[in-house]
């Protein structure tokens, strides 16, 4: 059977009161489907579902078709665990709790929201704040799903609520609170990287020794195919005129990748493109950047800081991501492609593009 691009550009309407979009993937996995290029009897077996209102797939390479099953059924299960967790929509999860009770008290968290909100913290400080979980009360002024925008009077009686240094976290008994009332987090850009990490590790427990996680543009890998060779991701072009059209792929091995772009949630008005990459200063969306594509160690990393560089812009983003010890891709806004220097020789971009003099 033949190999070739398995995660296609997709939308799914999700069938609820909010009419709540589907993400639109930003990386796809190039691999080869279950019965080729195997050694012996491993094959790589996939499974894909809709959950966190995105296309989740999850692939491991396994010697029997039901311990794969097992296994990723294991992982979707923890999935969907999360997802009741994190959903901001959800009146009974957790980040509604915390959102209710803004400037009023305290809310106990589980230890999976602490170690979110402790990581969401972490990437706010050394973003300089371009990373805020309070941006939730901007982003429910815009619809993205009629293509409307909110006056200028709203933003700007909302602004005063966005400030992650006004979110106190009690580590020690796990505990958070919002300090004014009306503020809200969106734990949007942070969450699909941390429920990756953690369907990875429930898939180690399974006994797996390789797979692939990919929560859209979230995707995290651990082990080889069972050709010996890393796991092939392709990074979506962002102004593709074709569904499957990739600007570059790449190897990924026991790494983390996620790609933030400004065509994932957006509407055009007049020429101008409203996407869901909100500033915390302004409340409107940045447009230095088409997309970023961040490479860590760890899939809740990569997909905070893939939010906040893309909000810093280019220049200061590629010093910010080897600063960090990270590797990226930036695509700006002229289409000009930016690219850390650990990874210069190791990316593949399409002929189309040219590396940024420089990056």
């Amino acid at each position: 059977m033949k190999s070739g691009i398995q995660h296609a550009k997709s939308k799914f309407q999700i069938p609820n009161s909010t009419k709540r979009m589907v993400s639109t993937l930003c990386c796809f996995v190039l691999l080869a489907l279950p019965g080729s290029c195997t050694h012996g009897k491993e094959k790589i077996y996939k499974k894909s579902r809709i959950m966190m209102d995105t296309v989740i797939t999850i692939s491991v390479v396994s010697h029997s078709e039901d311990h794969a099953e097992r296994a990723i059924n294991s992982a979707f299960s923890e999935i969907k665990r999360l997802e009741a967790l994190f959903d901001f929509y959800s009146p009974d999860s957790e980040v509604s709790r915390i959102n209710k009770h803004a400037g009023i008290s305290r809310v106990k968290v589980s230890q999976d929201m602490l170690a979110v909100m402790v990581k969401a913290s972490f990437v706010s400080d050394k973003t300089g704040g371009a990373f805020d979980v309070t941006a939730g009360s901007l982003l429910v002024l815009y619809d993205f799903s009629h293509g409307i925008k909110p006056r200028p009077y709203a933003i700007e009686k909302r602004l005063p609520l966005v400030n992650y240094k006004a979110v106190h976290i009690d580590r020690k008994d796990a505990g958070v609170f919002l300090e004014k009332a009306g503020m809200l987090i969106d734990l949007g850009g942070i969450v699909k990287g941390y429920a990756a990490d953690r369907a990875v590790e429930t898939l180690k427990r399974e006994g797996i020794l390789s797979g692939l996680v990919a929560v859209a543009g979230d995707i995290r890998a651990f082990g080889l195919k069972p050709d010996g060779k890393p796991w092939k991701i392709g990074i979506k072009n962002p102004r593709a005129e074709g569904k499957d059209d990739i600007l570059a792929t790449l190897d990924l091995k026991d790494m983390a990748i996620s790609t933030s772009g400004d065509y994932e949630r957006f509407f055009i008005i007049e020429g101008e493109r409203y996407h869901h990459l909100l500033s915390p200063a302004t409340g409107y969306p940045v447009r230095t950047c088409q997309s970023v594509s961040i490479i860590a160690g760890e899939g809740v990393l990569a997909d905070a800081f893939a939010t906040g560089v893309f909000i810093i812009g280019p220049e200061k983003g590629i010093t910010l991501i080897e600063k960090m010890g990270f590797d990226g891709l930036i695509i700006d806004r002229e289409g000009a492609v930016h690219v850390t220097s650990n990874i210069r020789e190791k990316i593949e971009l399409e002929k189309n593009f040219t590396r940024h003099n420089g990056s």
